[in-house]
């Protein structure tokens, strides 16, 4: 039996289900198979929207969820200390959080099992967020299968899932250094940032900021398109950066945590 079976005969056995969603690769593609395998009324997904999402994020996430049976939660992120602080342990505090938030609405709504997108590489990096879901009994049954960043775009694509090729996205706090005091208008500059490169059809970017320097991490097949592209770096420094490098290294997640 495969992990798309597999997958499909866990979910089986939770026959009600609710999904912290994000619009995501993972959090997308188990949410169609939940409701490929239960049926629309048995999944609910529930999207938490905030200033750790970019503005492009939210609006994809509610395009995919427009005739679903969802429920849209508005979470201020900035009212956790950890994340205003940019601590390194964030992403613990502020995913106990927000998923505090989903299972409360979820069981409003007499869902009892709340599922989460996690899979088996978030296991091998640094993601406290992890432990925060342990916790609070949020289930991750692609974690617990096995299934792969890989895979999942595989069943995807296979599944004719839109999200099979989406470029895996972040919190925007981790475009800033540890310790860095947050606000809305720096999370915000990296959302407007990021956007212009999504414009040129470069999606997979981190504008990481170290105060009024921006430093790209795109692809290396993607370095000569803006190295040649001066209305890049002009839109960029009309944001306010002084200067726009680019990281030789490419993109990396988790760069702030070795």
């Amino acid at each position: 039996m495969n992990q798309l079976k597999q997958l499909q005969e866990l979910l089986k056995t939770y026959e009600k289900v609710a999904i912290a969603y994000s619009g995501g690769c993972d959090s997308h593609f188990l949410y169609r198979v939940a409701v490929m395998t239960l049926g629309k009324e048995n999944v609910l997904a529930i999207l938490c929207q905030g200033e750790m999402m970019s503005r492009e994020d939210i609006e994809d996430a509610k395009a995919f969820l427009e005739d679903e049976q969802s429920v849209i939660v508005d979470v201020d992120v900035l009212a956790c200390d950890a994340f205003l602080y940019n601590c390194k342990d964030r992403c613990y505090h502020c995913k106990k959080m927000i998923m505090s938030h989903v299972i409360k609405e979820a069981h409003k709504r007499g869902f009892l099992r709340v599922l989460d997108g996690q899979n088996k590489d978030d296991q091998g990096v640094y993601r406290p967020g992890i432990q925060a879901c342990r916790e609070l009994g949020i289930l991750s049954p692609m974690a617990e299968l096995g299934l792969t960043k890989n895979q999942i775009r595989s069943y995807s694509q296979e599944l004719k899932i839109e999200t099979y090729n989406k470029p895996a996205n972040a919190c925007l706090a981790t475009r800033f250094p540890y310790g860095t005091f947050l606000t809305h208008e720096k999370l915000q500059l990296v959302s407007e940032a990021e956007k212009r490169f999504h414009q040129k059809g470069i999606n997979h970017v981190r504008v990481r900021v170290h105060e009024k320097i921006a430093r790209i991490e795109i692809e290396k097949h993607d370095f000569q398109k803006v190295i040649d592209d001066e209305v890049l770096v002009s839109d960029l420094e009309a944001l306010g950066f002084d200067f726009i490098t680019l990281d030789l290294k490419g993109i990396s997640s988790g760069r702030y945590d070795r």
